[in-house]
């Protein structure tokens, strides 16, 4: 050992904090790099000479080497973005991108991704973000490239309505005929525009519906009162109609819209106790094997069937489909007992509106095998004017897409216009058994390596996988002060380093002199 050693040993510790320098350096760079992760050198002394001492044999260090830099993978905090495709991850994982040209898969925490032109999900470098296909609410299939090629939502035909109604039970009979129960169906004209008079019924609400097609149509309910039975109970005709010229119906060969029966779809009776709670409902449509070729004959109104829900059900024809579509006619009261029988109970023998006209009383009508009343069903009060409450139906028509979120299981959902929401996509995830045998690719993307292990695919909260935080971003995870502060230490070791130099020179400079 000589003073030349210590030149070198003051040299290799130059060469350390020279590195050591270049990391704070990068961090310090990256502070408000979305996603990046802080790195920390770690020294290790290097190989030691052996000398002779009085005590014997000893050891004398040649300096120090950079034994690595290691990456502090701590969460980051979170920064708000607008743009609902930014996201973050709240806990372990990385999203998974795929770059199309090189064919290479990277894993990354910065979420600061959009769509392109094409309706890829990319990241700034235009690397596809992986994910997969949702279908049937669940994702399904193999790992794949998100794609937003779903431009519409798909219609829906209307297959339930429900309407929650008021009627008066002071308002007056405005459609007396020879039977009151069959009074409403009896003025309704389909070939007259309106098919029934506004003097000849004491309430009606239009609702809109939509066919297979997603197109609109007006679905019109006109209510009229019987007269008050000796009992008390309180008896309103209805009759569910659609626009005539839009019913695409037949009977016996003839187009229904050409007939006076166009547009009508069910009429029946409600009958409310004394407090103006529903008891009852009947509900008659138009039979599917005529008795005569008259569709307004009474005796081709049978009673309705029902959905599984126990709804009265009746099938309209919108479109000219050979099927139609059916649609339950909800007013609060469901049959609780439809799967016996036809779900009718017909003591007086009145299946047809033909029979009806036998019925005296509101105890001779049809009723349901046994009923209940949903939250909201049709009333009959005095004190309230008739009214409706609200009503709600399951159609809608074809939507365009508006924009998209992401919820904390990584579900990427579409927002149409037709206030649907469907689910397309879920977003991938990765983690590592080794995060320390990634390779930094720059970018902000990571790749596996034979140390890290491959990696492990799972979605948000499962698995150890974190959650998924939209209209965020992870920052960078460096702390500006502890940077600072080993920049500060580096630079006094640094110094001290090259004064070791300087002060071996000196000594070497001495030794020179001893020869003159």
């Amino acid at each position: 050992m000589g003073i030349t050693s210590t030149l070198y040993t003051g040299i290799s510790g130059i060469n350390v904090n020279s590195q050591a320098t270049s990391v704070v350096s990068n961090n310090l760079a990256n502070s408000s790099t979305v996603g990046f992760k802080a790195s920390y050198t770690t020294f290790e002394d290097v190989f030691y000479s052996s000398i002779s001492t009085g005590s014997g044999g000893d050891q004398v260090g040649n300096g120090a080497g950079v034994a690595s830099v290691n990456t502090d993978y701590t969460q980051g905090s979170y920064e708000d973005s607008s743009t609902a495709t930014n996201v973050a991850l709240n806990g372990d994982g990385y999203f998974v991108v795929y770059d199309p040209d090189l064919g290479t898969t990277y894993y990354t925490r910065a979420g600061n991704f959009d769509f392109d032109k094409d309706g890829y999900l990319v990241d700034p470098y235009g690397n596809q973000v992986q994910g997969w296909e949702v279908e049937n609410g669940s994702a399904s299939g193999a790992l794949t490239t998100i794609q937003l090629d779903q431009s519409q939502s798909p219609p829906n035909a209307t297959s339930e309505v429900f309407v929650s109604m008021n009627l008066n039970s002071q308002s007056t009979d405005n459609a007396v005929t020879t039977n009151p129960y069959t009074s409403e169906f009896e003025l309704y004209d389909g070939t007259d525009d309106p098919p029934l008079d506004d003097s000849r019924y004491s309430y009606s609400s239009t609702i809109t519906i939509y066919d297979e097609n997603g197109t609109s149509h007006d679905l019109t309910y006109y209510m009229d009162p019987v007269d008050v039975d000796a009992d008390g109970n309180i008896v309103w005709e209805y009759v569910v109609s659609c626009n005539p010229e839009e019913d695409m119906r037949s009977f016996g060969g003839t187009d229904l819209n050409t007939t006076s029966a166009a547009g009508m779809l069910m009429t029946g009776t409600l009958t409310f106790d004394s407090e103006g709670q529903l008891i009852s409902q009947t509900a008659y449509t138009l039979t599917d094997s005529p008795v005569s070729s008259d569709p307004k004959d009474l005796d081709n109104w049978v009673l309705a069937d029902f959905s599984d829900a126990g709804l009265t059900e009746v099938n309209a024809n919108f479109t000219g489909s050979t099927s139609g579509q059916d649609i339950s006619i909800d007013f609060g009261m469901t049959n609780t007992g439809s799967t016996i029988g036809d779900g009718w109970t017909t003591t007086s023998g009145v299946t047809t509106l033909g029979d009806i006209t036998s019925a005296t009383s509101y105890s001779d009508l049809p009723t349901f095998n046994s009923s209940s009343l949903t939250t909201g069903a049709t009333t009959s009060y005095s004190d309230s004017s008739s009214a409706t409450y609200s009503t709600t139906q399951d159609g809608y028509s074809t939507g365009s897409l508006l924009s998209v979120s992401v919820d904390e299981n990584g579900i990427i959902s579409g927002n149409y216009s037709n206030s649907q929401t469907i689910e397309l996509y879920q977003l991938a995830l990765a983690d590592f058994t080794n995060k320390e045998g990634l390779v930094a690719n720059g970018s902000n993307l990571f790749t596996s390596t034979t140390e890290s292990g491959q990696a492990i695919i799972g979605t948000a909260g499962t698995g150890g996988f974190g959650s998924v935080v939209s209209n965020a971003l992870e920052s960078s995870n460096v702390d500006l002060a502890s940077e600072m502060t080993r920049l500060i230490i580096i630079q006094a070791a640094y110094q001290a380093n090259s004064k070791v130099v300087t002060t071996a020179d000196t000594l070497l400079q001495t030794a020179i002199n001893l020869k003159r």
